[in-house]
């Protein structure tokens, strides 16, 4: 039996395309390129130039998404910050570890604080005054998964709107370290960021209802997990009007058996919580065209997990 309806009432992108504070994106973007830059908005807007100054580019992407995912949704405050990612504040890591070969004696400790993965999450709450629970959830490409789970269930304990949302950043060592790997994608390595409100009720302003999400990480899959997915939530494969999938088809994810299939890699690039932007363009789809009311993200960007996240339009 599916689970009650959750409801998705805003939603931010910081990307390689024109994403934020942009509805209707999802009817103009073009694949992205190789050579394209981050397009990010006025930070000041959004963030304190004192502050601003001493935070990295995937904490200034979080931190302006989350701000503006709440202005959107116009609730004050949120009753829980959920943020997933999986490779976490990379530059500042990065720095961190130069530093530690060219510094003798004690090693300033700002570099090493805000390497860690939850600090995205602890300068959201810090810049939102926010006192409530706050959690940060690194599973590799299914972190923004588990965190739309843990999201899921405090609203189904009693919380009524839970900011979640993921990110990550590309560094230059990344293509090399991908290199080594024998690291194929069509899409280039990018940075992104995405933060959606989720709440328990449709408060009058939802933009479509997350109505599953199912993970399976680090063994196999087979055709019959998906298979389940859908039973379960009244559907078959032919039912789902936009199926959004990471790459090359893994096999089992039914592409042909959808109305319409598109690779979401081709349009923001390759990290590994980019299924949180693919979130965002099924809300913005599903906002746009009244045709489409079934829309299934399969997370296969690695080959040993499934993400499956299934949204469905608002009944009116």
């Amino acid at each position: 039996m599916s689970k009650p309806a959750l409801y998705l009432s805003a939603a931010s992108t910081i990307s390689h395309q024109p994403t934020f504070g942009n509805p209707g994106f999802s009817a103009a973007l073009g694949p992205v390129e190789a050579s394209s830059a981050l397009i990010s908005p006025d930070y000041k807007a959004y963030i304190d130039a004192g502050l601003l100054r001493r935070m990295s580019k995937i904490l200034r992407m979080s931190v302006a998404c989350a701000k503006d995912c709440v202005g959107q949704a116009g609730i004050g405050q949120p009753d829980a910050i959920v943020v997933g990612t999986g490779l976490g504040c990379l530059q500042d890591t990065e720095k961190f570890l130069n530093t530690s070969l060219t510094v003798e004696g004690l090693l300033p400790p700002t570099s090493f604080i805000q390497s860690t993965h939850n600090t995205m999450a602890g300068q959201i709450s810090l810049s939102l005054g926010n006192h409530g629970y706050n959690m940060t959830h690194t599973q590799n490409t299914l972190s923004f998964e588990h965190a739309l789970l843990d999201a899921s269930m405090l609203l189904r304990e009693g919380d009524r709107h839970v900011l979640v949302g993921a990110a990550d950043e590309h560094i230059d060592i990344l293509d090399d370290i991908a290199g080594r790997l024998a690291f194929k994608s069509d899409a280039p390595l990018t940075s992104g960021a995405s933060f959606f409100m989720l709440s328990a009720e449709n408060q009058g302003n939802a933009k479509a209802s997350l109505a599953d999400v199912y993970t399976s990480g680090g063994a196999g899959y087979g055709q019959e997990e998906i298979d389940a997915f859908l039973d379960r939530n009244g559907l078959q494969p032919g039912d789902i009007d936009l199926l959004l999938y990471a790459g090359t088809p893994a096999a089992g994810v039914p592409v042909q058996d959808a109305k319409r299939s598109l690779d979401y890699l081709s349009l923001i690039g390759v990290y590994p919580t980019a299924s949180a932007f693919a979130l965002h363009y099924a809300m913005d789809l599903l906002g746009a065209n009244s045709e489409v009311r079934n829309v299934l993200i399969c997370n296969t960007l690695r080959k040993s997990n499934l993400g499956l996240t299934l949204l469905k339009a608002v009944e009116a």
